[in-house]
């Protein structure tokens, strides 16, 4: 509703202005024109006028795309949040209207606890979010291993798709490297930034970890690297907004609420560390590269 009085306020004053430069320019005309006071007058109105203009369409043009961004949000949240429920639904009256082989039950809740993790892991990405957007949420900071962090990080999101111990590689030579900050809270960012690197993989789901000391004094580098699709030059700065997912050909077949990278981003920076992301072009891989301050 405040989104809706904030539009409609812009909207009529982008209406009285226009009215406004009608005014003027009749003004000018019916006036004598050689009077340099009214010249003045009028170019400085007429210059405010412009301006007010511009700053009104572009006001527009965002809450247009913000507008957009969010339909798309609650049809990908509705999406992630029916498909599963209908799926258990099924399942369950097929379990109590039939006789079922013990070997199908078994296939049945297997498929039924992957949705309720699907159904559980929508649900914490929405709450994540949430409390991200929260500037006044308290963090638990303790001295970590950050590659003993994302090695749990890993196995959450193998055990989510079922994937075999190589598909995430994080190797043993990263351990060492000492942050301080909240475990939950960076679990949270790195078990997005996996699962994202996992979808938008093919097939045969490659994701490599490394952790080493950086550059720059005091700091820590961690590179996420996948060998999927890619992501367009035109996307790579927007990739960490809110609700905004790529939309490019193979990627529609990617399924998601737009909320992952933009809660790795919220978590990191509060840490203190920046995020960035390359990529060569589509269907080069992508590599996400984290930096955290050493503790």
């Amino acid at each position: 509703m405040r989104r809706r009085k904030t539009a409609i306020f812009f909207l009529v004053l982008g209406i009285c202005l226009s009215a406004l430069a009608v005014a003027l320019n009749v003004g000018w005309i019916l006036l004598n024109l050689r009077e340099v006071a009214l010249l003045i007058l009028g170019v400085f109105f007429f210059a405010l006028i412009i301006t007010g203009l511009v700053l009104n369409t572009i006001f527009l043009v965002r809450e247009i795309r913000r507008s957009e961004q969010h339909d798309a949000f609650l049809n990908a949240v509705t999406h992630e949040l029916k498909t599963p429920i209908a799926s258990i639904k099924l399942y369950l009256e097929t379990l109590k209207s039939r006789d079922v082989a013990p070997e199908k039950q078994k296939e049945f809740y297997d498929v039924m606890l992957a949705d309720s993790d699907r159904l559980l892991s929508t649900v914490e990405q929405v709450l994540s979010a949430s409390k991200t957007a929260d500037a006044n949420k308290h963090y638990e900071v303790t001295e970590l291993d950050i590659a003993k962090v994302i090695e749990g990080s890993a196995a959450i999101v193998r055990s989510r798709y079922n994937l075999e111990q190589g598909a995430i590689r994080v190797p043993e030579s990263g351990r060492g490297h000492i942050v301080a900050g909240d475990a939950d809270e960076l679990q949270t960012a790195f078990v997005n930034l996996l699962d994202n690197a996992v979808k938008y993989s093919r097939d045969d789901v490659r994701v490599t970890v490394k952790v080493k000391e950086s550059s720059m004094r005091n700091r820590i580098d961690i590179f996420v690297r996948d060998y999927g699709i890619g992501i367009p030059a035109a996307d790579l700065k927007r990739v960490f907004k809110r609700f905004y997912r790529v939309s490019q050909g193979e990627n529609d077949r990617v399924k998601g609420t737009g909320l992952g990278l933009f809660i790795v981003r919220s978590i990191i920076k509060k840490h203190g560390g920046t995020v960035k992301v390359e990529s060569k072009g589509e269907g080069r891989g992508t590599t996400f590269v984290v930096q955290l301050p050493r503790a």
